[in-house]
């Protein structure tokens, strides 16, 4: 008789499935945690939840976005399980995919990036800083780059971002400037992981609490939100900007190229003044 795999067993075999796919390292970590956290709300094995069970979980997460992140997962998850032939059936087959709200972009002012920059911080963290702002790096991204990525002669910036997608970035000159001063190896390498980076979240910490003594309400995140902004208002095409930030679509660029009631009024203001004639 055949013992059948564990449940943790079977996890770890959906890791290896989605890493043999080429899947971001982001996606093969969070989708089982996604996955684990699922199964001990709903007091199940991971691989014998029910439609139902999954509907009631669903509709008690915190926001649309959380929702659709979750069910992602649990789609993910099941469509393995029926593919492998560990589940006949997928309980999340009949369930729609959550809709959420379009995002609007939350990009800093120009003043508070400039508060931000004047404010005392680690040589470190300013390259952080300059890293997302500059060149747009999501925070993840931020925390991989090392020095190797870096050609001072052919002006770019080697990046591995979302699904493992590696491409070359113009190289701002804050940046450019910033490599003399930063290792070969990882800029920012982990103090208790010798040889690799520091996590995601400890360069949204770092930046976080610059931007919180600098007296800005915000994030890393929306310094990225900045870079794609200034990006439109300086002229630059729209396919550019998507190339640079690395989106496979342009509706996903949308999202971080605000348009400012600066913009919104300067466009009224522009309308040409046509002379009324006074009736007879």
């Amino acid at each position: 008789m055949t013992t059948a795999p564990t449940t943790s067993r079977l996890l770890r075999l959906w890791q290896a499935a989605m890493r043999a796919e080429g899947l971001a390292d982001r996606t093969i970590s969070e989708r089982p945690a996604v996955v684990e956290r699922a199964a001990r709300a709903m007091r199940c094995e991971p691989e014998t939840m029910t439609h139902d069970s999954i509907v009631e979980w669903l509709g008690s997460a915190a926001s649309a976005g959380t929702r659709a992140t979750y069910f992602g997962a649990l789609r993910a998850w099941h469509l393995w399980l029926l593919r492998t032939g560990h589940r006949h059936d997928d309980p999340t087959a009949l369930l729609r995919t959550p809709r959420v709200p379009r995002r609007m972009p939350r990009p800093v002012k120009n003043a508070h990036l400039e508060q931000v920059l004047a404010t005392p911080m680690w040589a470190t963290t300013r390259v952080m800083v300059h890293l997302a702002s500059y060149q747009g790096l999501r925070v993840h991204e931020v925390a991989k780059v090392r020095g190797d990525d870096i050609d001072l002669v052919g002006g770019t910036l080697r990046v591995t971002g979302k699904g493992g997608v590696t491409v070359e970035l113009p190289l701002h000159p804050a940046v450019r400037a910033d490599a003399a001063s930063m290792p070969r190896g990882y800029w920012f390498p982990s103090p208790t992981r010798p040889g690799e980076p520091i996590r995601r979240d400890s360069v949204s910490t770092r930046i976080g609490e610059v931007m919180r003594r600098a007296g800005v309400a915000g994030t890393a995140h929306q310094l990225r939100h900045w870079y794609g902004t200034e990006l439109v208002r300086s002229g630059t095409d729209v396919r550019v900007v998507q190339e640079l930030m690395r989106h496979a679509s342009l509706a996903t660029t949308a999202v971080y190229t605000a348009v400012d009631d600066d913009q919104r009024r300067d466009a009224v203001l522009r309308l040409p003044v046509i002379r009324e004639r006074t009736a007879a």
